[in-house]
Order: C-alpha cells, then sequence, then structure tokens
C-alpha cells in the first residue's frame, strides 16, 4: 500500500517531466485550464460577492434567534460553503477543462502513450464525443462527491474530530474522484466504459490515491491548476497505460 502511494507520487511527478518536455505540450495543456480559469474566477467573484445573501437564505431557521446567535450560525454556515465548493471546484475545474480541451489533451494522451508503446487501434475521441464522456462522468462524479460532503460537512461541527479526521477524508475522496475524471481520455480511446475505468481503478486504490491526492492538492493553489491539470493529465495517461497492460510495478 505504501509503496503504490508512493508509486503514484511518482508517476504525477512523470506527468510534469512529460509536459514540460516540450513546449508545445506546455501550450496544448496550459490553453484549455486558462479558459477554463477564467470561468472559475467569474464564478467565485460572483460567489463571494452573494455569501451573505446565500447564508441568509440557508439560515432562515434561524430569523427568529437571537441575533448574536443568528450571525454566529450564519458565519459558520457561510464559511462552509465555501469550503464545499471550494473542494468541488477542484473536480468541476478538472471536468471543464477536459470538456473543453479533450483534442488537446487527447493529443497529450497520444504522445505519451506512443512513448509508452502506443494503442492498437486506439479510438478517436474527438470534441463532442469527449464533451459528451466528460459531462456524463462529472455528473456522476460531482454528484458522488455531494453524497459524500452532506454527512462530513455535519461531522466538522463534531470537536477535534471535525477538524483533523473530516479534512482528511474530504481530500482523499475528492482526490480519489479526480483520479477518476483524468484517466477519462485514455480509457475512452481503448473503448472503456465509465463503470469499467471506475472498476479498474478501485483495484489499485493506493497507487490512484498517491497519484490524485497530491494533484488535487497542488490545484487548491490559486491559478496552479493550470499548470497542473496538463501535467495529471500525462501522469494519468501513463497511470491507465500500466493497469489496462496489467503491470503491477511500484516504480514510476
Amino acid at each position: 500500500m505504501i509503496k503504490d502511494f508512493g508509486a503514484g507520487i511518482a508517476l504525477l511527478l512523470r506527468g510534469f517531466s512529460l509536459v514540460f518536455s516540450t513546449p508545445k505540450r506546455v501550450l496544448v495543456g496550459a490553453l484549455p485550464a486558462v479558459i477554463t480559469a477564467v470561468l472559475m474566477i467569474v464564478g467565485w467573484v460572483v460567489l463571494f460577492t452573494n455569501i451573505d445573501s446565500i447564508a441568509g437564505w440557508l439560515t432562515g431557521f434561524a430569523d427568529s434567534w437571537s441575533e448574536t446567535w443568528r450571525n454566529v450560525v450564519e458565519v459558520a454556515v457561510g464559511i462552509s460553503v465555501i469550503a464545499v465548493i471550494l473542494g468541488l471546484s477542484v473536480l468541476l475545474f478538472t471536468a471543464i477543462t477536459l470538456m473543453i480541451g479533450g483534442p488537446f489533451y487527447e493529443y497529450i494522451a497520444e504522445e505519451v502513450e506512443d512513448e509508452l508503446g502506443g494503442v492498437p487501434g486506439a479510438e478517436q475521441v474527438g470534441f463532442w464525443r469527449g464533451f459528451v464522456v466528460g459531462l456524463r462522468s462529472t455528473i456522476l462524479l460531482v454528484g458522488v462527491s455531494i453524497l459524500f460532503a452532506i454527512p462530513l460537512f455535519f461531522c466538522g461541527f463534531i470537536p477535534v474530530v471535525g477538524q483533523t479526521v473530516v479534512p482528511v477524508l474530504a481530500v482523499c475522496i475528492n482526490g480519489y474522484l479526480l483520479g477518476i475524471e483524468l484517466t477519462g481520455i485514455p480509457f475512452t480511446r481503448r473503448g472503456k466504459s465509465f463503470k469499467e475505468r471506475r472498476k479498474l481503478l478501485a483495484t489499485r486504490r493506493s497507487l490512484v490515491l498517491g497519484f490524485a491526492v497530491p494533484a488535487y492538492l497542488l490545484c487548491l493553489i490559486p491559478l496552479a491548476a493550470m499548470i497542473v491539470i496538463p501535467a495529471a493529465m500525462a501522469g494519468g495517461t501513463v497511470l491507465s497505460h500500466r493497469l489496462l497492460t496489467g503491470d503491477r510495478t511500484t516504480t514510476a
């Protein structure tokens, strides 16, 4: 388990090496991420501008409480809403970037897999197919993330546990879901379904977590995702190639 987790980290580092090996890959990978970053920044500005109204609407049940307690609840709910959306925003950023940049990332995936030996009879994903596949998996993954976020949200109010265990669980869950997203194109090029992808990734969870959790944490750094996502896409391609060929090694 520990070796697999370490190998996952090495795969992410290899992704950085593969992308930054040529300026073309950097530009191809960064362009969709820049477009998505602009959209996400606009969304965050709208959220922060209206967070008081959103918190007030969510805490309507406290209207009859004293002003002090009502304000405390509104602040707590506002912070929690921001935390939940921050966690989801990484998944959304990745999903939107992959949907917008399908052909760009397919190019990176194809180049990386050519270096690994190629994919005989690989299917061309194309923009619209990549968009539809990405949209479908995004809806499923964000839905799963929300299902986990609800109990974690309430557990966050438990003293000590809410400030230690809950954040770690949230990062691991969202990181794993991110790993599923980042392996979409390589699996689709082989005609594999979302269900097949999920099952195969589940056979090496520690490897996926080692790869995806650091990528997720790096994406939390403002604007870092523009560089991290292309590298993670390349690393996800290597990860997919390894799983699909039955490679059980624990080195990058």
